[in-house]
């Protein structure tokens, strides 16, 4: 008959943010830039330096989030959370925040990365706002 094939569906294991947090720069930081992109569909945390180099990101789907559970405030706060454990194994103290976005994950990611013991200097609002938008459509001939 053959055997039983079992599919374990599983949001955010411990497996998968065990592994996250095995990859970790040798570089020693005392301070950088979290950037912090909220969408609709995800959540992504960049850890930069103060020149603006990328050194760490991590995102709700990358730790084992899938669907629309990638956009919830629980898997951005877990997405804080690995993002704080890897600034502490740097040597990071200090931090300024920038969001980007109107996902539900903003404050709760934020939250959670401080949470973890990296002090926030300041927190600055960039989420993109459209001026004028897209060119209209042209008028109706009858």
């Amino acid at each position: 008959m053959g055997k039983k094939r079992i599919i374990k569906k599983s949001g955010g294991s411990d497996a998968q943010a065990t592994r996250a947090l095995s990859r970790i720069p040798k570089r020693k930081v005392e301070s950088g830039i979290l950037n912090v992109l909220a969408t609709f569909n995800n959540t992504i945390l960049t850890l930069a330096d103060v020149k603006g180099n990328a050194l760490i990101s991590a995102s709700s789907g990358a730790i084992g989030f899938k669907g629309s559970r990638k956009s919830t405030p629980f898997a951005a706060a877990k997405v804080g959370e690995v993002i704080g454990e890897k600034a502490l194994q740097m040597g990071m103290r200090e931090a300024t925040v920038v969001v980007r976005g109107v996902g539900a994950g903003r404050e709760s990611a934020l939250r959670a990365f401080a949470g973890k013991g990296v002090g926030i200097v300041a927190i600055r609002d960039r989420t993109p706002v459209a001026h004028n938008g897209p060119r209209p459509p042209k008028a109706r001939r009858v």
